[in-house]
């Protein structure tokens, strides 16, 4: 069957909402005040608002959708938020509101905005450290939520390569209904089990995944923990080979406790 035939025929627009929420989590070990704030310093320039824009940007496209507006801030002391409106079909600029900007950002703008048509993209950064142990982390929040036939779906293989991933934690959820030539409605438009369908396998092969679905109320949630643990992937401004057996030991516990706190939602007793 060609996937022209195969498509479900609907009546008037397609009004299933397809929301993708997840956070990624890296995690670090900083020995001194120093190595934390530059730590913080070095996440807020590779993960800046600018760069937001452009992931985000490239989300737009891999889901075959346009950009209606961007608007996106920096934050004193760390952080970065950039928000995307987009939409479906082809724009016609005429049309736009005179506030969006359609994607196009001049050399003054201190506020971006992403705005669709029927869909929307978000991100916020939370740099973090730790008060007293040496932790420091870097959380991603992303929200893709499209109307009609895009899915965020799509995204996923690109999002997860964009950032450091060392936990994923996932979200996905269709709201709604539309109907078809019939007047029947359908409350979800694609097929799916688990948002792991749209994961590659090689990207799976390398984390740990727990499941969480609620079927009949077509919520899907995954959890994803890196497997293979290399210590010099998570030292700052440090070498494993400069450290002792003993404090690379202590190192080793602190940044697994870490990452396993955050995998369960739930603190463990020290």
């Amino acid at each position: 069957m060609s996937n022209k035939s195969s498509k479900l025929r609907l009546y008037g627009f397609n009004n299933l909402t397809k929301t993708l929420s997840f956070n990624i989590y890296d995690i670090c070990y900083t020995e001194t005040e120093e190595g934390k704030r530059k730590y913080i310093e070095y996440i807020d320039e590779q993960y800046n608002s600018e760069r937001l824009t452009e992931i985000l940007t490239n989300v737009t496209k891999k889901i075959g959708a346009n950009v209606l507006n961007i608007a996106k801030q920096d934050y004193d002391p760390q952080g970065a938020s950039v928000t995307i409106l987009i939409s479906e079909d082809g724009i016609d600029t005429a049309t736009l509101d005179a506030s969006c900007n359609a994607g196009i950002l001049t050399p003054t703008s201190e506020h971006v905005v992403g705005h669709l048509d029927k869909s929307h993209l978000t991100v916020h950064t939370y740099p973090e450290s730790h008060p007293h142990n040496g932790l420091s982390s870097f959380r991603v929040d992303i929200d893709v939520a499209t109307c009609g036939h895009i899915s965020p779906l799509n995204t996923l293989e690109y999002l997860i390569n964009s950032f450091d991933s060392d936990i994923i934690i996932m979200d996905y959820r269709v709201r709604g209904f539309t109907r078809d030539e019939f007047g029947k409605k359908h409350y979800i438009d694609h097929p799916i089990h688990s948002i792991q369908n749209y994961i590659p396998e090689r990207i799976k092969d390398k984390y740990q995944l727990i499941d969480v679905n609620v079927y009949q109320e077509n919520i899907f949630h995954t959890k994803m923990l890196l497997k293979n643990f290399v210590l010099d992937n998570y030292l700052f401004e440090m070498d494993e080979d400069d450290l002792e057996e003993g404090k690379k030991a202590k190192i080793i516990k602190k940044l697994n406790s870490e990452m396993h706190e955050i995998f369960y939602g739930k603190n463990f007793e020290a």
